[in-house]
């Protein structure tokens, strides 16, 4: 545990010692897609410079401690955006919140914390600038290349809410893993995504882990026929009943920590765990995209850094509406200063190092 905390410490030290006066690499062009108005490509640029480049040095810093990390902080932005627009209300730490709604239980509490970290250091630096929203963006596009993804640019100058939906609102746009391919087409439409959108960012389970609970519908009553039968046998062993729901799996048995498209392949041999991901297979464009993606890593690289811009576009606060959040996990108060998060922080993060078990099927 020794050896854990030092790394980590080191992470902090080598983040906050990144300044604006950084010389940072301009935007190069529009990126892949035009941005909703109110954002832009290299928002930062002139009112905190440092913004992106120290976005990077964080999650550098944290992924050489625990590369595991990406998913948890992937997997953030879908369960942010998906209920009430790309505005950070996930990131508010509330007893009513929308942390504490079902959908939301199994969500990494050390990703929370890395967000609240990287925006502790810019507001250091840029106070009242960055927006927890374009952190959580820019946190994603991070560990996606620095796991192997493509680098992409990622418009920012989105603003944080002012408040958190209701749990009947989460679980209303968060579809449960056991979802059909009717109900995720439906949803990611009723977001103005496409079939191509959801099956490409569907790609994201490249990466992360699971609980037995989210696919443990297709190993009992009976296995679903279409799940490999090998992985079904190793599935079984891992929860062989309800009381190991707690257990993890990666969610891409061969290449779990490198963000690339053998989700895709895994796919087409039936080795995916979730309903939600077999799903694709049963649609003709989401399974053509599957096909697609599978054959050519350029062509995954391209769609799915498409869609995943897109997708952090949803109902973007810009503007005047909303605020800049002083810290992520806390609503503004009248009158409150900069926080700090330091110590707390590390504290979460040392105790899902210590305390994660993941299983390799």
């Amino acid at each position: 545990m020794g050896s854990n905390k030092f790394g980590l410490m080191t992470v902090i030290s080598i983040t906050i010692a990144v300044s604006c006066l950084v010389k940072v690499v301009p935007i190069q062009g529009q990126g892949l897609v035009p941005p909703v108005s109110g954002l832009e490509y290299g928002f930062y640029q002139s009112s905190c410079p440092c913004a992106e480049n120290t976005v990077r040095t964080s999650i550098i810093s944290f992924l050489s401690s625990n590369v595991s990390q990406a998913g948890g902080v992937i997997r953030l932005l879908y369960h942010d955006c998906f209920v009430q627009g790309c505005d950070a209300s996930l990131l508010i730490n509330d007893t009513n919140g929308e942390q504490t709604s079902f959908p939301n239980l199994t969500l990494r509490q050390s990703a929370f914390a890395i967000i609240d970290l990287i925006k502790s250091q810019l507001e250091s630096k840029c106070p009242g600038v960055v927006s927890c929203a374009d952190i959580l963006a820019l946190a994603v596009r991070e560990c996606i290349n620095q796991t192997g993804g493509s680098f992409f640019e990622i418009p920012t100058g989105r603003r944080d809410s002012l408040n958190f939906s209701s749990d009947a609102t989460v679980r209303a746009n968060l579809k449960p893993p056991t979802s059909n391919i009717s109900v995720l087409i439906s949803s990611f439409s009723s977001k103005g995504l496409n079939p191509t959108d959801l099956a490409a960012v569907s790609g994201a389970h490249t990466v992360g882990t699971s609980h037995c609970n989210s696919f443990s519908n297709r190993l009992r009553p009976t296995v679903d026929p279409t799940l490999n039968s090998t992985l079904a046998i190793k599935l079984q062993q891992l929860c062989p009943n309800s009381s190991n729901i707690n257990a993890l799996t990666n969610l891409d048995m061969v290449t779990p920590n490198t963000f690339d498209n053998q989700y895709f392949t895994n796919n087409l041999q039936g080795n995916v765990l979730l309903t939600s991901d077999a799903a694709l297979l049963n649609n003709t464009e989401t399974k053509t995209t599957v096909q697609s993606l599978s054959s050519s890593t350029t062509q995954f690289s391209k769609q799915f850094s498409i869609s995943l811009i897109k997708m952090s576009m949803i109902s973007v606060l810009t503007g005047s509406a909303g605020n800049i959040r002083k810290v992520c996990s806390v609503l503004n108060a009248p009158g409150s200063s900069a926080a700090t998060v330091t110590a707390p922080v590390t504290e979460i993060i040392d105790e899902f190092v210590e305390k994660a078990t993941i299983y390799n099927t």
